[in-house]
């Protein structure tokens, strides 16, 4: 809605600091400010989006050339195609099916038929192998999904205790929480070695339930610290109030810190998200083929010879979508819990 009315809102702002421009009321400087810096963001995003319409155009070339070429620069493609799309989502059709009911009484058949649902069909377009994308994509959800779940059951009640609680070592528990956060570099790889070796033993190594378990605990100090500190900054007046009014402690964090951390419980949702969703090391190490997720069927492409850049960038462009889209519906709270978390900026 907001992006629909920003050209009638631009042309309104624009015709009033025209007329006050010409009746004098504005500083004929303050709008060339205005344009100025206007102008200057807009090369800036050019600048931030201009890797993803390269690979937008690697995509929809023929060859892939426009990443890998040794022609002249071009900023679109000569032949320009949607082929590599349509090998990445071919497999998502949904095709038609039939039940027949055999009679036993005599030779005559019912067959039940449903309607086919077919979006197109990618076989008219040269597609006649499909790329594995619906496979990679169950994989992943059903790595992101339980690791958003067990994530949120730690990650909530941690850190509204570290928050409203006081308790024994809370303090070196708050300490132990950003050192853990900042674990990275030669310690995080010899961590992966030594899970991988627990994994090994156990016979997890190939399980996408213990990877959602492992993306839950590396998520967990992160996220506890910026929601914690989010419901820092919620006044306790609130739950005094509602402590007044006689609701136990357990309606006080449902009903009153809860719906005041909409912002900080988004945050934490999106990180924990991408954390099982983007991941590519550690799921590369511990799980089989069978399980790939997408990050990981992503790098499959890559034979050892030669890279396929067209499906490659419509792959992965594909596959960051649904990240895109994630962040656009949740920008306004993503920024309001950044903001009050302390990390602004």
């Amino acid at each position: 809605m907001r992006v629909a009315t920003a050209p009638i809102e631009s042309a309104r702002v624009a015709k009033y600091t025209a007329k006050g421009v010409l009746s004098g009321d504005i500083p004929p400087r303050e709008p060339l400010k205005t344009v100025g810096a206007t102008l200057g963001a807009l090369v800036l995003v050019l600048v931030v989006l201009f890797p993803i319409y390269w690979i937008f155009m690697a995509a929809i070339s023929s060859t892939g050339g426009s990443i890998y070429s040794s022609g002249d620069f071009q900023f679109f493609p000569s032949n320009p195609t949607v082929q590599s799309f349509l090998w990445v989502v071919g497999d998502l059709i949904v095709p038609g099916y039939a039940i027949s009911l055999n009679l036993p009484a005599s030779d005559l058949a019912v067959v039940f038929t449903t309607p086919r649902v077919e979006l197109l069909d990618v076989a008219d377009y040269g597609v006649t192998n499909p790329s594995n994308f619906k496979h990679f994509l169950w994989n992943s959800l059903t790595v992101a999904i339980p690791t958003v779940i067990l994530a949120m059951c730690l990650v909530v009640p941690a850190a509204y205790a570290l928050s409203r609680r006081e308790f024994i070592f809370r303090r070196k528990i708050l300490f132990g929480y950003i050192l853990l956060t900042q674990v990275g570099g030669g310690l995080g790889i010899a961590l992966l070695i030594g899970l991988y070796a627990i994994y090994v033993q156990f016979g997890l190594n190939d399980s996408k339930l213990a990877l959602a378990v492992y993306y839950a605990a590396t998520a967990v100090p992160f996220n506890t610290w910026l929601l914690k500190t989010y419901m820092d900054g919620i006044p306790v007046s609130y739950e005094e109030a509602a402590v007044v009014d006689g609701a136990p402690p357990w309606r006080v964090v449902t009903e009153v810190v809860l719906p005041l951390s909409t912002a900080g419980l988004a945050t934490v949702f999106v990180f924990t998200f991408l954390t099982g969703w983007t991941e590519f090391v550690v799921a590369q190490t511990l799980l089989g083929t069978e399980n790939y997720t997408l990050p990981v069927g992503l790098y499959a492409l890559i034979d050892e010879y030669t890279i396929p850049w067209a499906r490659f960038s419509a792959f992965a462009l594909t596959f960051a979508t649904p990240i895109m889209l994630v962040y656009l519906f949740a920008q306004r709270y993503i920024e309001g819990g950044l903001s009050f978390g302390g990390i602004e900026g």
